[in-house]
């Protein structure tokens, strides 16, 4: 018998990043300007790409829209997970070049969160998590049941989510206090 996917959990999987996504770019959208200089300063782009940081919120806009969509999920899927690989990637570079004092631009506006090797290993388990959505999902009535269970694990994994990433980035900050200065 072949893996298929509950549309409830199906729903809820894009639901969740849908959400991700479209919060991640409203935060880019609020300060712009601030993104577009968190973006230069990653230093991965040639001198001049930062002026492209308009069309990174526009992208996640897109691809949350998408992830809601059945018939352009999968291809919206898979470009959401490559940007969750590229934003490891690009995390974990600066990491290696030592540059542990970069904010993440994962922050609400106003505020500041420096990289560390957990967002690295945060958007890898999200992009595999985000994966599962791509499973065939099996063909069964859409029951309001469903949608129950789907808007209860959406609002417990945005409270989950919040949480962690609260206690991860307090626990960075602290670790770094005991590293000092480098």
């Amino acid at each position: 018998m072949a893996l298929m996917l509950d549309p409830a959990v199906g729903t809820l999987l894009v639901a969740c990043f849908a959400l991700l996504f479209a919060s991640a770019a409203v935060h880019k959208l609020r300060d712009l300007r601030h993104f577009t200089e968190v973006l230069a300063a990653y230093r991965v782009l040639p001198p001049g790409g930062e002026q492209l940081a308009p069309l990174v919120p526009v992208l996640e806009l897109t691809m949350a829209v998408g992830l809601l969509a059945t018939p352009v999920r999968a291809p919206a899927t898979l470009a959401a997970m490559t940007l969750l690989l590229a934003y490891a990637a690009v995390i974990a570079v600066n990491l290696a070049r030592g540059r542990r004092d970069l904010d993440c631009g994962c922050g609400v506006p106003g505020t500041s969160h420096p990289i560390a090797p957990w967002m690295v290993i945060r958007n890898l388990l999200l992009a595999l998590l985000l994966a599962a959505s791509l499973i065939p999902w099996e063909n069964r009535p859409f029951l309001p049941t469903d949608a129950l269970t789907a808007g209860a694990g959406l609002a417990v994994a945005t409270l989950l989510y919040g949480s962690l990433d609260r206690l991860l980035g307090r626990l960075n900050a602290r670790t770094a206090l005991l590293r000092g200065p480098r």
